[in-house]
């Protein structure tokens, strides 16, 4: 099967996904800070005319009504060493917990690290399948995600997440 794309109507506004075989390689919404290089989504496909797609539109409006936690689809991520470490720690964030930059850092055996795990995180490719709404400031707070920090509220307070019970948002 070919790298394929495809766009989907959410309430968060419309998901681009691309396909790379039987896996997702990117999930991104509009002005997604680091949005694919063109050239290298593939060919357009309709949603509902493609079975990875579809699955993942059906698990997404799944754990946007409240009735799923985790995903359980294939995922081909392009990325560094570095930045595949840490997408995969990402996955390890359980639904309505949050971690710090500064704690994936120190899961890395170097607390100096955290300024470049947030560059990791900020250039995941799979949004909300691969959690990366769920790393906050060490204070905290909501701090940068690519798909903006609206979106990144939402999802906190779709999953209950403690910091926003908190009102601790900025």
């Amino acid at each position: 099967m070919t790298r394929r794309h495809a766009t989907l109507g959410t309430p968060l506004g419309e998901l681009l996904v691309v396909a790379d075989g039987e896996a997702l390689a990117g999930i991104y919404f509009p002005g997604h800070w680091h949005p694919p290089v063109a050239g290298t989504i593939g060919i357009e496909v309709d949603a509902l005319g493609d079975a990875l797609i579809m699955r993942f539109g059906e698990q997404l409006a799944q754990y946007l009504d409240g009735t799923r936690t985790t995903f359980d689809l294939p995922l081909a991520p392009d990325g560094d060493e570095f930045q595949l470490t840490v997408w995969a720690m990402l996955r390890d964030i359980r639904f309505s917990e949050t971690t710090t930059y500064g704690a994936l850092a120190a899961r890395l055996g170097d607390r100096n690290l955290a300024r470049r795990v947030g560059n990791a995180v900020g250039r995941n490719p799979l949004s909300i399948v691969v959690p990366c709404h769920r790393v906050v400031g060490a204070a905290g707070s909501l701090t940068g995600y690519a798909g903006g920090l609206e979106r990144k509220r939402q999802l906190l307070e779709l999953e209950g997440a403690a910091v926003v019970a908190q009102g601790r948002l900025f």
